[in-house]
């Protein structure tokens, strides 16, 4: 349910309505917009009369919410959630925000070549794995803790905000100092432990969309993260499994309008996990911003041919500076912007 408040309604007339869903049964959460505070009321109470709280002192108006995501839905916040960091980006504004990266971080000299490249290019996140969830048990499986600390000092040298994947509750804690975002991949949507752990922190989570996820599910996940308090979510497209073969993954593009339309949430787009083809990588980004997309993320490498992982999948340094020139042509049609080069 939820309760959009006057926008003259006092910090008391607030107050006696949460305290009244909170006597009703239902956990409150309360968003604050620029024109009036909005209480999100969650709980599986369904005997009551929104008449009843309509005649409260300082209520606007109350409705029912019938979809089983509350705290993610478009109704939470009507005018959208903007990611702040203290850099200065945000995530979910007029400005699309590219992240990119390796795919996991093999070397020093690896990482500072790719970020000085990157960040020339206008990028604002430095991507990078430092725990690898990897489909064999051979295969490289990241640096771990040295990799965090080679992507922090790298992200604080380019000036870059640092996005790496957590994998299980005990690396969260390890995390936190060195990154900005935690990124939960597409085998991880529905580690709910995990999900609500997350929602414990302060710091903004990407919730990848898991391989044969509907969009209510992964909405759903979101809520688990959210019902914990943390509600600095981003959402990702990252490709669905199909039918078809000739890519890693299909990238399912119309996903990024529906759930602007259904969540407040800001959407990215990973055309690199979404195709898994360094050459559909382009097309499908600028496809991706067209629809909508508040971020890209991208995989990059300096010598892809001889990475440790998704080399097929990472751009060239060049072929990721002629696709931001791209971008920064389309961007202006949707009433969205680029990063200059630097």
């Amino acid at each position: 349910m939820i309760v959009a408040m006057q926008d003259t309604a006092t910090e008391q007339q607030i107050q006696q309505v949460v305290e009244h869903l909170i006597r009703m049964g239902f956990s409150v959460h309360r968003t604050t917009g620029e024109r009036q505070t909005v209480l999100a009321a969650v709980g599986a109470r369904v005997d009551f009369d929104t008449r009843n709280l309509e005649v409260l002192s300082g209520v606007e108006h109350v409705h029912r919410i019938s979809a089983p995501y509350k705290l993610a839905g478009r109704s939470f916040r009507p005018e959208g959630t903007i990611i702040e960091f203290s850099n200065g980006v945000q995530i979910g504004g007029d400005q699309v925000v590219v992240m990119a990266g390796p795919c996991s971080v093999e070397s020093r000299e690896q990482l500072f070549t790719v970020a000085e490249q990157v960040s020339k290019a206008g990028a604002r996140v430095l991507r990078g794995g430092a725990f690898k969830p990897r489909s064999s048990p051979y295969s490289f499986q990241g640096m771990g803790l040295e990799g965090l600390k080679l992507l922090r000092e790298v992200g604080d040298h380019f000036n870059l905000l640092v996005i790496s994947e957590v994998m299980e509750i005990a690396q969260i804690e390890v995390m936190l100092p060195y990154i900005d975002i935690f990124q939960v991949g597409a085998r991880n949507m529905q580690n709910f432990n995990l999900l609500r752990d997350l929602g414990k922190v302060k710091k903004p989570v990407l919730l990848k969309r898991g391989i044969a996820a509907t969009l209510e599910e992964l909405l759903l996940s979101a809520e688990y993260i959210m019902a914990g308090g943390n509600y600095d979510v981003i959402l990702c497209e990252r490709g669905i499994r199909t039918f078809e073969t000739y890519t890693r993954n299909t990238l399912d593009v119309s996903a990024i309008p529906i759930i602007k339309k259904l969540s407040h949430l800001p959407m990215t787009s990973d055309p690199s996990h979404g195709t898994g083809l360094r050459d559909k990588v382009p097309p499908m980004a600028r496809a991706s911003l067209a629809a909508g997309a508040d971020a890209l993320l991208i995989e990059v490498h300096h010598d892809p041919d001889n990475a440790l992982s998704d080399g097929a999948q990472s751009l060239y340094p060049e072929q990721f500076s002629k696709l931001m020139d791209e971008l920064r042509m389309i961007a202006p049609a949707v009433g969205r912007r680029i990063s200059a080069r630097t």
